[in-house]
């Protein structure tokens, strides 16, 4: 079997959900966290290694609240995303706090992700359907032909957005089954007749079932060397005061697909998404794991 490896982003500080930290919320009827779903459904589809992308002062926590048994059932390897990993002849620019986003985090685990890998959020529940379709696409032949060939999967914008608040989204243009754009969309809210997006007074309605990228992607590590020369790139064009700027996958991937560098697959999942953006989901989601406990989805219990 050809091994491959799920990355778990999870150094966000999640500033948004209050106190605590979002991505170890119990929300399952025996007190599961929502990566306990995607890691069980992952080791379904096939996958067999489990990284978790993590701050180090969450290290012992983690290791506490499920590395440990994750680590029973499966390889398990750390990473860590800091403000100072930085590529040789940069620095952190002095009052920066802000995490450098998912592209430097993928990049902070280059050492342990030597094998094709998924990569999502920690804080996302993305379903069963997903994990499959990204798996059998890494394990698959692609053509060798100068391009660097990886997938995403992609979720139904109105199966992605939160009753207690905005949300952020990659809203992907899709021909053929593949990925020809990528606009990153601040501020959508679901509205009565579907969603909008409010951006400095402009509302602009969106098509609730377009495609979004929810930052699953299907990557492999040859792609670890298209992210670092990205982030010298992105770190050289920063200026002064740009204390939140971040390395994002989305637009790192959208400015290479119109480098004609990369193709990207887009896998359509039909389940629906969820997570804790806002302390308020979370009764939602627990909910939601209640009802796939009781349909049979789920053991009342993964462990």
């Amino acid at each position: 079997m050809k091994k491959t490896a799920l990355a778990i982003m999870a150094a966000g500080v999640g500033s948004r959900f209050g106190n605590g930290i979002k991505q170890l919320a119990p929300v399952g009827p025996k007190g599961e966290i929502i990566m306990d779903y995607s890691i069980r459904d992952a080791l379904e589809a096939g996958f067999n290694k489990i990284v978790f992308i993590i701050r180090r002062d969450l290290e012992e926590e983690f290791r506490a609240s499920i590395g440990a048994r994750v680590g029973k059932i499966a390889e398990v390897a750390y990473a860590f995303q800091e403000l100072d990993d930085l590529p040789e002849g940069f620095e952190k620019p002095e009052g920066r706090t802000k995490p450098w986003g998912t592209g430097q985090a993928v990049l902070c685990a280059k050492d342990v992700l030597t094998e094709p890998f998924a990569v999502i959020n920690a804080d996302d529940y993305y379903g069963k359907e997903a994990y499959v379709k990204v798996h059998d696409y890494l394990v698959s032949e692609h053509p060798q032909d100068g391009t660097t060939h990886i997938c995403m999967a992609g979720f139904r914008l109105g199966n992605t957005l939160s009753d207690n608040g905005s949300v952020t989204r990659g809203v992907c243009h899709v021909e053929d089954g593949r990925l020809t754009g990528v606009t990153e969309t601040h501020n959508i809210f679901k509205t009565e007749t579907g969603a909008e997006s409010r951006e400095e007074g402009h509302v602009t309605p969106l098509d609730t079932s377009s495609l979004v990228s929810m930052n699953m992607w299907g990557l492999t590590p040859e792609f670890m060397e298209i992210l670092h020369k990205g982030f010298i790139e992105f770190l050289g064009d920063m200026q002064p005061g740009e204390l939140k700027k971040e390395y994002l996958l989305p637009v790192l991937i959208d400015e290479l697909l119109h480098a004609g560098k990369v193709q990207v697959d887009v896998l359509e999942s039909r389940d629906t998404w969820f997570g804790v953006t806002y302390q308020e989901d979370k009764e939602v989601v627990m909910k939601a794991f209640k009802d796939l406990t009781e349909a049979g989805v789920y053991p009342n219990g993964l462990y």
